[in-house]
């Protein structure tokens, strides 16, 4: 790749202490880039290189960094240099490091913040975990509804280098009210004397300081936003959220679902920066529960023993039971959580959800069970009573793990659970204990055992 390239020739450049041409190709990388670049480099020679950096781009290349790397030169500048990078960061982005480093190392860096900056940063992180207040940013355009077009624009002209976004402004009242939005494109397509009163749209999607990070996301992808007012509890603008940041928390939440999915407790760090023992100890928990969950299968067994002494077949036929069960119960409860988590799915489709489903395990049920009866008839000839006994529990255990895993993770969030928790490793374990009592019970009434 042509990033590879350039790395290539910046380490040549490096090495050789040919300094001017390194630094020179250096700032012609993208940001992103270039912080890459820094966290392959040997840990001596970050400082040194993230030093070349002109003051103009060094903060967006430490926003790209890594905590750990952020926490390294943090600890190795002088307090002008610190000031320098806090000032020049975008509060969100600042507010995302301290919300990381250690307590010692916050301090000295909000002891050295600007007053005006050390009060808006310390408001930020006043607001609760994983809320739109713990995301927003103060970088945005407001504008007056008493403005002209002529006056918003020469405003932005002048106040929009350092703000966030500048193609959606938000209109104001002189208490700071939020009364309506307007796009960029909308004031350079009217006349200089138009009234923002005029043209702006008093419809505003917004979030309070206090919603859920997740909805917030959830409303992103639904009206598809590239920016978001956020307002305290009288309605009055404190920040904005960006769809960078929105892309963010989508990623996180997802990340979050999946490991919990897969029945492990959440990791703050991506998986080759967590310690093997952190990782260890956000699996054991949910392996103990689904081990301990596990023991009434064995319960199950015990109490049906007589039935395995008259009949040594039935045990043959239970793994193909428990993995079907458990594999049509994962189908269900992965289409619904993924529904949920985008917001196809609500509380109130209950009912809708139980209604689909059953109807799709019939057609599932039904589909199964006619090949293995064709199977079973071909593989154990002149047993007739044992196949319909299988066939027959298949066919009940496809309705009940489809119904199950479909209602499930909707229950979950009715009490207040994150429905992920109600993923595969649990569905298979409860349905591996239905779909027991069931083939047993069949077989009880069946083959009079």
């Amino acid at each position: 790749m042509k990033e590879d390239r350039n790395f290539e020739e910046l380490f040549s450049l490096f090495k050789e202490r040919k300094f001017a041409e390194f630094k020179e190709n250096l700032i012609k990388l993208n940001e992103v880039d270039a912080a890459s670049f820094i966290c392959e480099t040997d840990e001596e020679n970050r400082l040194l290189i993230f030093r070349m950096l002109p003051k103009d781009i060094s903060a967006d290349v430490f926003s790209n960094l890594p905590i750990e790397v952020q926490h390294f030169i943090i600890k190795s500048i002088s307090d002008k240099e610190v000031t320098l990078i806090i000032e020049d960061l975008f509060v969100d982005d600042a507010v995302d490091m301290l919300e990381e480093l250690p307590a010692t190392v916050v301090k000295r860096v909000l002891r050295v913040a600007q007053p005006d900056t050390r009060e808006v940063i310390n408001k930020f992180l006043k607001y609760p975990e994983n809320s739109a207040g713990s995301v927003m940013t103060a970088e945005y355009i407001a504008l007056k509804k008493h403005m002209t077009v002529e006056q918003a624009i020469a405003y932005i002209r002048k106040n929009g280098v350092d703000k966030e976004t500048i193609y959606t402004c938000y209109v104001t009242n002189d208490t700071r009210v939020l009364e309506g939005v307007v796009s960029f494109r909308e004031l350079i397509m009217n006349s200089y004397e138009t009234s923002l009163e005029d043209i702006m749209d008093t419809n505003v999607i917004k979030a309070v300081t206090t919603d859920d990070r997740e909805d917030i996301a959830a409303a992103f992808n639904k009206y598809d936003l590239i920016a978001m007012p956020v307002v305290d509890k009288e309605n009055r603008l404190v920040g904005i959220i960006t769809v960078d940041d929105a892309v963010d928390v989508m990623e996180q939440e997802a990340t979050e679902d999946f490991e919990k999915m897969a029945a492990m407790l959440p990791s703050e760090k991506p998986y080759l920066k967590t310690s093997v023992f952190k990782l260890s100890a956000n699996r054991i928990p949910w392996l103990l529960v689904l081990m301990i969950s596990s023991m009434l299968t064995g319960g199950i067994l015990a109490a049906y023993e007589e039935a395995f002494a008259v009949m040594p077949l039935l045990v043959t036929f239970m793994p193909m039971l428990t993995d079907t069960g458990g594999n049509a119960g994962s189908q269900s409860s992965t289409m619904i959580i993924r529904g949920m988590a985008v917001g196809e799915i609500k509380g109130s489709d209950f009912l809708k959800v139980f209604w689909k489903e059953l109807r799709v395990a019939l057609i599932c049920g039904t589909a199964l069970a006619a090949v293995n009866f064709i199977r079973l008839q071909i593989t154990n000839p002149g047993n007739i009573m044992a196949v319909v006994t299988v066939v027959v529990s298949l066919y009940v255990t496809v309705i009940l793990a489809k119904t199950i895993g479909g209602l499930l993770p909707m229950a979950a969030k009715a009490i207040g659970l994150d429905p992920a928790l109600m993923a595969a490793p649990l569905i298979t374990t409860v349905v591996d204990a239905v779909s027991l009592i069931i083939y047993f019970r069949f077989a009880v009434m069946i083959l009079h055992i």
